[in-house]
């Protein structure tokens, strides 16, 4: 509410936090660097103290599900059996070491899980294919094991490039009867609890506002807003810019029988300007960007094309407010803002911002 005021100058209403019906074990995407002492060689897997790239080795954290503590600890150790390395950012030259993180995609209905190892190499070596087997000879839970080739000397964790070594290669995820096909490099929200909120808070304000309307789903990730409204709006198009979860997003739609669900690939604003072009109208928008919100482009083109209403959905609170302001100031005004708990145990927040137009 205060980041909200201070940014835009203005009163927007900001109703109670809705909480997380979970505090613990809620979340279902998980991300290990991955590292190695010096002189006993032994892997280190968890997250780094605050403020720095010093790597604190976790064997418990209470906010994921219990499995994925075992299954680390598990991997920990057939990995330095295996003769694996971690990785070291710190080596100016020469091989840095070849397993950077351990990430986990968790289906909490389905209680199954895929691992990702993120790797500085280009190819898969027999290494990785035995720990694979391992790991899934050891854990009913595990469904598939991936290798992403990440090469890069940057902080990103996952590169484009995600292959299967066994098993699955996505995990399927069941909300109040909506299944949602989940893969590795795809968005999907971390907390299925709270997603569920916030999907059925945008599910209310468009009902009771605005029924039977064409909707707009904008940055949609594998089109779980598009799937969660198609069954009370007229036509719903989708549109993401990974591949893979415009990939997903048309196998979601054929998953739960939806169709009246178009899924477009490509940049919004690009794609923004192509319906634009073509004389596009919605009745509302619905906006998920990234923590960076949107392009002031995007926005403007948003603008135009939605005829009634835009549903904002940030986990930002400073780039939802800036993107307020100058809806604001396009002929839209904000109804209220709903704040979600999704990352308990933090003063992160998402939240759902209700505009109409003017």
């Amino acid at each position: 509410q205060e980041t909200v005021k201070k940014i835009t100058g203005l009163d927007i209403e900001v109703k109670p936090v809705l909480p997380s019906p979970k505090t613990r074990e809620f979340r279902s995407k998980v991300q290990y660097p991955v590292s190695q002492t010096k002189v006993s060689k032994r892997l280190l897997a968890g997250y780094y103290k605050r403020g720095s790239h010093e790597l604190v080795n976790i064997k418990y954290c209470p906010i994921q599900p219990k499995i994925i503590d075992k299954i680390t600890e598990f991997i920990r150790n057939k990995a330095q059996e295996l003769g694996i390395s971690g990785y070291n950012e710190n080596i100016k030259k020469g091989f840095k070491g070849e397993l950077r993180h351990i990430v986990y995609r968790f289906s909490k209905s389905k209680n199954e899980c895929i691992i990702i190892f993120v790797v500085n190499d280009t190819k898969l070596s027999e290494k990785f294919k035995n720990l694979a087997k391992k790991v899934m000879a050891e854990f009913a839970h595990v469904k598939g094991c991936l290798i992403n080739y990440n090469t890069t000397n940057s902080n990103l964790i996952l590169s484009g490039d995600t292959r299967k070594i066994q098993g699955e290669n996505h995990v399927i995820e069941e909300i109040d009867g909506k299944v949602f096909k989940i893969s590795a490099n795809s968005f999907f929200q971390v907390n299925i609890g709270s997603a569920e909120n916030i999907f059925n808070t945008v599910k209310e304000i468009i009902q009771t506002n605005y029924p039977s309307s064409r909707i707009l789903d904008a940055y949609s990730g594998v089109s779980s807003f598009g799937i969660w409204l198609s069954d009370i709006a007229k036509e719903v198009v989708s549109v993401e810019e990974a591949p893979s979860a415009t990939k997903d997003a048309a196998d979601n739609v054929k998953l739960n029988n939806v169709t009246n669900l178009t899924a477009l690939n490509g940049d919004a604003k690009k794609i923004f300007e192509q319906l634009v072009e073509k004389g596009e109208k919605f009745d509302v928008t619905v906006l998920d960007p990234p923590r960076k919100g949107c392009e002031k482009e995007s926005l403007d083109y948003a603008i135009k094309l939605s005829e009634k209403a835009i549903v904002y959905v940030s986990c930002n609170p400073s780039t939802l407010a800036r993107d307020l302001k100058y809806l604001h100031e396009n002929r839209f005004t904000t109804r209220y803002i709903q704040p979600v708990d999704m990352f308990c145990h933090s003063y992160h927040i998402e939240s759902v911002a209700w505009l109409e137009k003017n």
